[in-house]
């Protein structure tokens, strides 16, 4: 099956490539034609430990996501960076979108994601779309 391609922005047509935020909650095969790519990982963590400021393993998790994103769009030629966000991906997203001008977001993660998008779109109007993670095949 072919990995899903994040969509160029329809409404207005652009001289250039497309600003695309991936917000990687997960890990899901995405392409990224014609765009600059900022990758941002939540350092996702659990309510005791950041209650207790250890964040350490979020972060290196985190760090993780970014790394396999940028490979994967180094192997395809396209222009990406990445960083560790906020352990809030709405804060995170919102963090990120104050250097880079993206023109849609696309989240990665599994069902529990979709909330995220919906927020995502109503809170900062830009397209935004779900890719979900493969599901593990080992139980």
């Amino acid at each position: 099956m072919k990995a899903p391609t994040l969509r160029q922005a329809d409404s207005v047509p652009t001289a250039g490539p497309t600003n695309i935020l991936v917000v990687a909650l997960g890990i899901a095969p995405i392409e990224a034609p014609n765009g600059n790519v900022l990758v941002v990982a939540p350092a996702l963590n659990s309510w005791l430990r950041r209650w207790a400021s250890d964040d350490d393993r979020a972060r290196c998790l985190a760090a993780r996501r970014v790394r396999a994103y940028l490979e994967q769009f180094e192997l395809r030629g396209v222009h990406a960076e990445g960083r560790v966000g906020d352990p809030n991906p709405l804060l995170a997203i919102a963090d990120a979108l104050t250097t880079f001008p993206a023109d849609e977001i696309v989240i990665v993660g599994d069902a529990r994601a979709e909330k995220l998008e919906l927020r995502a779109r109503t809170r900062f109007s830009l397209p935004t779309s779900l890719a979900r993670e493969p599901l593990s095949l080992a139980a």
